[in-house]
């Protein structure tokens, strides 16, 4: 589909997923705040990670660590050393770009003149700030780049309060910083963002066999979601691109209109988190199995996925267009589980007799479901609005309901209309939309 990208931009802003932050004062570049519809999106995102990694499983805990962080964490991590990228600077146009990301490094991508970029250097990519009222050494604290570490430096707590024993996970969703030299495609790189990232502790020898069943899992959660199979890929890093503690990573990928683009990182990240911490606190991070009398660091398989990426893909892959009844319709094919709202309650007119069994329907639908409530302008155009924001049902209540005490649900997808007793409303729509 042309310019699927520009359409899905236009209608996040148009429909309230997601405006440009501080809009009033001109934006704030690689910053954006999710609005009405697009704060629910992300939180059922959030949701359905969180379902398949914690709810739906008995080795894995979650854990909510601090944003801030000490230097010593980041020394300890190799952050403070090795989380750069390299930068280069035009010296006509005076933009900086990512010197691994240019395909000519003779000629600026902006200006297009040549000979005017800079030697690269290392710029590291975390945000520092202050703690106290004294800027100095002393009071210096930095936001966290991933929330990988919290997990780590909480992993003895962990251990000994939730009773599990490797093979077992923390799982945790945050907020993550990175002071991204060349941030942009809308959401797809910014400075802030969500992660969601699992660490899975096993014993040093099932490393191997457990990054597979990672590899599989995660991507088969973006195909249950609704992303065809045939726009992701696995791909294996090269030696090169390997970070400093992975001795295997595999980026689960998206085709976006731009080509493809990491959605999540499995990695092996092996013993290097847990020893290197260990070695600066001075306490000790190691399992003592009881029952072999083996003692050992735990090796670490990671699926790191970015919440706001993947709402990017889910969106893109539900977007589409068709016609009905002669009229161009657009929607989007979310799954319902990933929708704003997955019910909207529908007066058929704003007719007094109406609007009263309608609101009753809704109080009966809104313990159960997201539900929104429309009564402006004719059904028909209310249908395509729905359509239009990812909205799965619709349930109608018209003159009929007055006389039966049923309603109408229609299927955004099919179109398929059927009657339903109020009554039965509730455990219908559970099943139709199989949450």
């Amino acid at each position: 589909m042309p310019d699927v990208m520009d359409a899905v931009v236009n209608l996040c802003k148009r429909r309230g997923f997601i405006f440009p932050s501080a809009e009033i004062y001109g934006g704030f570049r690689s910053a954006y705040d999710y609005g009405p519809l697009g704060s629910l999106m992300l939180r059922n995102v959030k949701a359905a990670w969180w379902r398949s990694m914690v709810q739906l499983r008995d080795d894995v805990v979650g854990l909510d660590a601090s944003i801030l962080s000490p230097p010593a964490v980041w020394k300890a991590s190799g952050h403070l050393d090795t989380f750069t990228d390299p930068l280069v600077d035009c010296r006509n146009c005076k933009e900086r770009f990512r010197a691994d990301h240019l395909k000519n490094t003779e000629v600026c991508p902006n200006c297009g003149n040549k000979g005017t970029l800079t030697e690269a250097r290392q710029f590291n990519l975390m945000f520092k700030t202050f703690v106290g009222p004294v800027e100095d050494a002393a009071s210096v604290a930095y936001l966290r780049p991933e929330t990988a570490q919290g997990m780590f430096v909480n992993f003895k707590n962990v251990l000994e309060t939730s009773r599990k024993r490797p093979p077992f996970g923390i799982a945790q969703i945050g907020k993550s910083f990175r002071n991204e030299i060349t941030p942009g495609n809308f959401v797809f790189r910014t400075r802030e963002f969500e992660q969601m990232e699992l660490e899975f502790f096993v014993p040093p020898a099932e490393g191997p066999t457990w990054f597979d069943y990672w590899c599989g899992e995660r991507l088969q959660w973006y195909v249950d979601l609704g992303i065809p199979k045939e726009r992701l890929q696995l791909r294996a890093h090269d030696p090169a691109e390997l970070s400093h503690y992975s001795t295997g990573t595999s980026d689960i990928e998206f085709q976006f209109p731009w080509g493809w683009g990491e959605l999540e990182g499995v990695a092996q990240r092996t013993d290097f988190d847990l020893k290197q911490h260990a070695q600066h606190s001075g306490q000790p991070l190691e399992y003592f199995d009881q029952a072999t009398g083996e003692r050992y660091v735990p090796h670490v398989i990671e699926p790191a996925a970015g919440a706001t990426r993947s709402m990017m893909a889910f969106l893109l892959s539900a977007y589409d267009e068709d016609e009905v009844n002669g009229e161009k319709r657009t929607v989007l094919h979310l799954h319902p589980r990933i929708a704003p709202y997955q019910v909207a309650v529908l007066p058929l007119s704003k007719n007094d007799q109406l609007v009263p069994p309608a609101r009753e329907v809704l109080g009966l639908l809104q313990p159960h479901f997201m539900c929104d409530y429309d009564q402006t302008q004719n059904i028909g155009r209310r249908y395509r609005r729905q359509d239009e924001i990812g909205t799965p049902l619709c349930v109608t209540v018209d003159f009929d309901t007055l006389q039966d005490r049923s309603a109408t649900i229609r299927d955004r997808d099919s179109l398929e209309q059927v009657r339903v007793p109020v009554e039965a409303l509730v455990g219908e729509l559970r099943d139709r939309l199989a949450l």
